[in-house]
Order: structure tokens, then C-alpha cells, then sequence
């Protein structure tokens, strides 16, 4: 199971999967290029749902048809420090994508 951390440093934004860095999947689309943000709607958050799913899934069309509703009920309401879980995306998901 991934693990996934969001937290506003002294230092700036840190995200990370298992540990490390994760991909901002800007390869996929380039929603926003200055960064992952969260805890509002915008283009920001939106690329850390993006990101997010297409870690999550390894499916960039999933990820791309999903990530719009993820970033409104879910990323848009992350706290300034979160971790999420594989199992928490997977049944956030399927509650959304009903």
C-alpha cells in the first residue's frame, strides 16, 4: 500500500509517495507548472490530483477523466498537513466516480 504526505514547510510544499518525491505528472498535462497546492480549488490543486491519480492508478486516461472532481472533494479539502493511502484514494474514488 502507498502511503501518501502533503505539509507546508518553513521550506515550501513538500509531497511525497513512500517517501519520496512525488512525480508532478506534468508529462500527462500541464495544468499548472508552478507547483502542487491544496486546500482550495485552482489549477494547483487540480495538478496534485492529477499527480496524485496517476500515481495511484498508473492510468494516465483515468487519472485525466478523474482528476477534476478529485481536486474538488478531496485535495480541495486537505488540511495543511494530510496523508492519504492507496485504500483512502481507491474508496474516495469509487464514492466519486458513482
Amino acid at each position: 500500500m502507498r502511503l501518501y504526505k502533503g505539509d507546508r514547510t518553513i521550506d515550501g510544499i513538500v509531497v511525497l509517495v513512500d517517501d519520496q518525491p512525488l512525480d508532478e505528472a506534468l508529462h500527462v498535462k500541464a495544468i499548472c507548472d508552478d507547483g502542487f497546492e491544496w486546500g482550495f480549488e485552482g489549477p494547483a490543486s487540480s495538478q496534485l490530483a492529477l499527480a496524485l491519480l496517476v500515481d495511484h492508478f498508473g492510468d494516465r486516461e483515468v487519472a485525466l477523466r478523474l482528476h477534476h472532481t478529485f481536486m474538488q472533494h478531496i485535495v480541495a479539502n486537505l488540511a495543511n498537513e494530510w496523508v492519504l493511502t492507496s485504500a483512502d484514494i481507491t474508496e474516495a474514488v469509487a464514492q466519486l466516480d458513482q
